[in-house]
C-alpha cells in the first residue's frame, strides 16, 4: 500500500466557480478581475467562446498565495448586450457547463449562433436546456436525438418566467437565471432539490427557503452589473480525490490548502466522515462570499461501506460519486448507489464506466438504472490491468488513486484527460507519495 504525506497548495482553482466568474464578468458593465482562474480545460474553453462572441479577455500570471503563480483574467465588457455575432460555430471542446450556461447569455443576444463541442460533448442530452430557453422566448434547435449542436436565435425581448427545475441540476438553473437576467421583468426558480449555489452568491440573488427545504431564486431583469473583482479558491471536487489518496494510503496524512468549503460543494466529507473517515477542518473563514478552509485527512482503513441513495444526499456529492465508489470499493469490498440517474448523462455513463472498470478488477458488480452495486471482490488480477477512462477525467482520476493507494498494477488508458479539471493531478500525487 501506498504511503503519502504532506501540504498541497496547489490545488486547481474550483471550476465550477471560475465558469461562472468569466460569464459574470462578461455580463457586468466594466472590468471583472479574477485571480486564481482554472487552467483546465474546460475552464479555457469558456475563455474561447466568449472571445469568440466579440468579448475582450486578456489572461496572465501573478504571484499569488504560498508564493506559487497563478493565473488571472482580466475580462472588459459594456454589459448585458455587449456580445456580437460569432463569425463560425462556437466550439466547447468537451465542456458541458460552457455550453449550457452560455446558452442562457446566447439565448438574449439578438443574433443567431450555435454551440458545438467534441464527439463526447455532442452526445450529452440538450432538452433540458431548450424547455426553459423556448419557454422565455427563444429560438432553440437540437439534433433529433435532442442533443448538440445547439441552434440557438437569440432575442432581447426574452419574457420573465417562473420556472420549476425537473432534476437539481445548477447548470440550468444558472442558464436560466444568466436569461433571466436580461428578461423584461422577474424571473423566479423554483428548486426542490438545492444544488451548488455560486451563480446566486456571486450574482447576489435575493433567495427565499421552502418549508420541503427547496428553495425559490428571484432574478430581477434588465438590471446593470457593475464589474467586481472575484478569487477563486481551491476546487473541492479535486480535493476529494487527495481525500481519497490519504483516506487509502498506510499511515497517511494530507493537509489540503484553500479548498472551497460552500455547504452545497462538500457533502462528500458529511458522507466519508459518516462512515468513519478521520476528516477534519482547520482554518475556516469566508472570501467573497464563499466559505473557504484546509481539510486534513488521514488514513483510515477500517472505513465502513458507502450506501447512498437519498437523492438531496446524491445531488450534494455528484460529481464525487465516482472517487466514492471506488474508494468504498477497494476499502470495503462494498459499495451501493440509487437514485442517481444523473451520473449516465456526464462526460460518459459514470455508473456504467466505473462497473465496467471493477469488474475488469476482480470485483463483482449489479448495475441498475439509477445506480450500482459493488457485492465483494472475487480476485485479485495478476497482471496489469488498462482502465478505461471513457473520455473522462473523474474516471481517470479515480482508478488512478486506487492505483497508486493499493499498489496494484493499473493503467489508464488515457491519462492525459485528467487536464480537463486537473492538469497538475499526477504532480501533487508524485509530490505526496514518501
Amino acid at each position: 500500500m501506498g504511503f503519502f504525506t504532506g501540504e498541497v497548495t496547489a490545488l486547481p482553482p474550483d471550476k465550477s466557480i471560475s465558469h461562472r466568474a468569466a460569464l459574470i464578468g462578461a455580463l457586468s458593465a466594466g472590468v471583472t478581475e479574477i485571480t486564481n482562474f482554472s487552467a483546465g480545460f474546460d475552464n479555457q474553453s469558456t475563455l474561447g467562446v466568449l472571445r469568440a462572441a466579440g468579448i475582450a479577455v486578456d489572461q496572465g500570471e501573478i504571484i499569488g498565495s504560498y508564493g506559487r503563480p497563478v493565473r488571472k483574467v482580466v475580462i472588459r465588457s459594456g454589459g448585458l448586450w455587449s456580445f456580437t455575432a460569432p463569425e463560425k460555430q462556437l466550439m466547447c471542446d468537451n465542456s458541458g457547463s460552457t455550453m449550457r450556461m452560455f446558452a442562457g447569455i446566447l439565448a438574449a443576444q439578438p443574433f443567431e449562433s450555435e454551440l458545438v463541442g467534441d464527439s463526447s460533448l455532442m452526445k450529452r442530452p440538450m432538452k433540458r436546456i431548450a424547455e426553459p430557453l423556448r419557454m422565455m422566448g427563444a429560438g432553440i434547435e437540437l439534433s433529433p436525438s435532442g442533443t448538440a449542436p445547439v441552434r440557438i436565435r437569440g432575442t432581447r425581448d426574452l419574457k420573465p418566467i417562473e420556472y420549476s427545475l425537473p432534476v437539481p441540476s445548477a447548470q440550468v438553473k444558472s442558464l436560466v437565471a444568466f436569461a433571466a437576467l436580461h428578461a423584461d421583468g422577474e424571473t423566479r426558480i423554483i428548486e426542490p432539490i438545492r444544488s451548488r449555489d455560486h451563480t446566486e452568491l456571486m450574482l447576489g440573488l435575493e433567495t427565499i427557503d421552502r418549508p420541503d427545504g427547496g428553495r425559490v431564486i428571484v432574478i430581477p431583469g434588465r438590471k446593470t452589473i457593475a464589474a467586481k473583482p472575484f478569487y477563486i479558491p481551491a476546487d473541492p471536487s479535486a480535493a476529494c480525490f487527495l481525500v481519497a489518496l490519504g483516506l487509502l494510503g498506510t499511515n497517511s496524512e494530507i493537509i489540503i490548502r484553500d479548498v472551497c468549503l460552500n455547504p452545497t460543494r462538500v457533502e462528500f466529507i458529511s458522507v466519508l466522515s459518516g462512515a468513519g473517515a478521520d476528516i477534519t477542518i482547520e482554518n475556516g473563514r469566508i472570501i467573497g462570499g464563499e466559505y473557504i478552509g484546509d481539510i486534513l485527512v488521514r488514513s483510515t482503513p477500517d472505513m465502513k461501506p458507502l450506501v447512498i441513495s437519498d437523492k438531496v444526499v446524491v445531488a450534494g456529492v455528484i460529481d464525487e460519486l465516482p472517487m466514492l465508489s471506488v474508494l468504498s470499493a477497494f476499502v470495503s469490498g462494498e459499495f451501493e448507489l440509487h437514485n442517481a440517474e444523473e451520473l449516465r448523462t456526464k462526460e460518459s455513463d459514470r455508473i456504467d464506466a466505473v462497473v465496467v472498470n471493477l469488474e475488469r478488477l476482480g470485483f463483482e458488480c449489479e448495475q441498475y438504472p439509477d445506480g450500482f452495486r459493488v457485492i465483494r471482490r472475487r480476485s485479485r488480477p495478476t497482471g496489469t490491468v488498462t482502465v478505461e477512462c471513457f473520455d473522462d477525467h473523474r474516471i481517470a482520476m479515480s482508478f488512478a488513486v486506487a492505483a497508486r493507494a493499493s499498489g496494484e498494477s493499473i493503467e489508464l488508458s488515457d491519462s492525459a484527460v485528467v487536464g480537463v479539471s486537473f492538469p497538475n493531478f499526477f504532480e501533487i500525487i508524485d509530490s505526496l507519495e514518501a
